[in-house]
């Protein structure tokens, strides 16, 4: 993003993705849509650092703040005129690759905000440290891009642990529990995602919920959910159990990344598939008001049979409703579930790339807020990645204007001359990554999250000065 230097401070350019993404924002006031695609842009312009920084003083910051406490801002204007633009995306795919599977994924991320003794309404998170617990669903096109965020959920436990026994804890209402997020985020993505679209809500083992497989039923809404619980079928067996027992359809090969803190280098690995279809009974610590007896459902497992020594084997099971009638049927449930991958991402961004420990809001309200403005930041920073290794000849004008790739180009390549032609998504990504400290080898493969958004950081701290160049 550049500035106009008016020769009295630098007014910024709202970015060209803020402009296209709140397009049809509505705050009641063109002073405080002006404030927030302002805030928008200073805020994606130096990921990695503090509001005040970020907006350049505290008169910049004191805005912001202000802004947060206008009555007429609001997250839900914030989400709708966000969904508008996650609505005009998939259009546009729909019109390049007709209709496509997209992928609802939610998971909880844990917020550390442990020294803000002054935070109006802040409690505790799961891991009973003072904080917030967010819980967000991303819609992911059908080449693993985010598009948005489709529902956050930002809650906090009143006391670090929740009071009753065991017992009692198991047997309240779904409505009652914490994990009645996953059914209320499940109907949230469902009315907040683009009209027309087949999605397929993907989830992690807490999702592994009797209640939530009773509301996809019964909303005619599919689900690949990694299952913790061995259930029991209407023939009184445990499923998992019985589906070990069955013969393997397939075997497939993958590549299991390197795992830095384990110290574990690369490697293949030999995933033996196996599917089952079962019909599930209600557990007891379920009401008969609250699910139908019984519920119909495929488990699909992979599972490595021989790992090396020393090495924890690979093994998902898989809970879901799509049709599985064959070995492809299977591997495709497995390739869903791979994409839930892009969630942890995502967290990853927040926590290392954003700072969101950092925040200084002095209320819980003022905390959502911002948690949501820098969600819809990262969902940026990923598409810049993520695009650049599913549509590489895309233009960079998708999320660059012409002045940025400029300055861009220039700074990467060291160079006065002008591009030399158009820049496409995949080089203007590696010229980011150029100036945050990506060398490019043969061996290093695509550029990562971290230095895309180091050298994001880096080119709109040039585009600030360029002015007085």
């Amino acid at each position: 993003m550049c500035y106009i230097n008016t020769g009295i401070q630098m007014l910024p350019k709202i970015k060209q993705w803020v402009e296209k993404g709140f397009k049809t924002l509505n705050l009641q006031s063109s002073r405080l849509l002006r404030r927030f695609l302002v805030t928008m842009s200073t805020l994606s312009d130096q990921p990695d650092k503090s509001v005040l920084t970020a907006s350049g003083g505290r008169g910049q910051a004191k805005a912001v703040y202000r802004m947060l406490e206008n009555d007429k801002f609001t997250d839900d204007a914030v989400m709708s005129a966000h969904h508008d633009a996650i609505q005009a995306r998939y259009d546009e795919i729909r019109a390049e690759r007709g209709d496509v599977e997209l992928l609802a994924v939610q998971d909880t991320m844990s917020v550390n905000y442990e020294g803000h003794n002054k935070t109006a309404g802040l409690g505790y998170t799961g891991n009973d440290t003072r904080g917030l617990s967010v819980h967000s669903c991303l819609l992911i096109d059908d080449t693993s891009v985010p598009l948005g965020v489709l529902a956050q959920d930002v809650y906090s436990r009143p006391e670090p642990k929740a009071e009753g026994t065991h017992f009692e804890k198991r047997t309240r209402p779904i409505e009652e529990k914490e994990s009645y997020r996953w059914l209320k985020t499940m109907k949230d993505a469902a009315k907040a995602a683009p009209r027309g679209a087949n999605i397929v809500h993907v989830a992690d083992r807490e999702g592994d919920i009797y209640e939530l497989y009773a509301l996809a039923a019964s909303t005619g809404q599919s689900f690949v959910i990694r299952a913790i619980h061995d259930r029991i079928d209407t023939g009184h067996e445990h499923i998992i159990t019985k589906l070990y027992g069955s013969e393997a359809v397939a075997q497939i090969t993958v590549t299991v990344p390197e795992n830095h803190a384990l110290r574990q280098k690369e490697r293949k690995a030999v995933l033996t598939v196996r599917y089952g279809e079962f019909d599930i009974k209600r557990p007891q610590t379920v009401s008969k008001d609250a699910a139908p007896e019984s519920l119909k459902v495929n488990l699909v497992s992979v599972r490595e049979e021989a790992p090396p020594d020393g090495i924890e084997p690979i093994e998902w099971l898989l809970m879901t409703n799509l049709p599985v009638n064959n070995a492809d049927d299977a591997i495709h449930v497995v390739d869903i579930y791979r994409k839930r991958w892009k969630i942890e991402r995502f967290h990853y961004i927040l926590k290392s790339g954003r700072a969101i420990e950092g925040l200084q809001q002095r209320t819980v309200g003022g905390l959502t807020s911002m948690l949501l403005l820098y969600s819809i930041i990262a969902i940026q920073i990923m598409a810049l990645t993520f695009l650049a290794r599913t549509a590489p000849e895309s233009p960079a004008s998708l999320l660059f204007d012409e002045s940025e790739l400029v300055i861009l180009w220039k700074a990467a390549n060291r160079t006065k001359s002008l591009p030399d032609g158009i820049i496409t998504i995949a080089r203007a990504a590696k010229l980011v990554a150029k100036l945050g400290g990506f060398a490019g080898a043969p061996s290093d493969g695509a550029p990562g999250l971290k230095v895309i958004w180091q050298g994001l950081s880096k080119l709109y701290a040039l585009c600030a000065y360029v002015d007085y160049l």
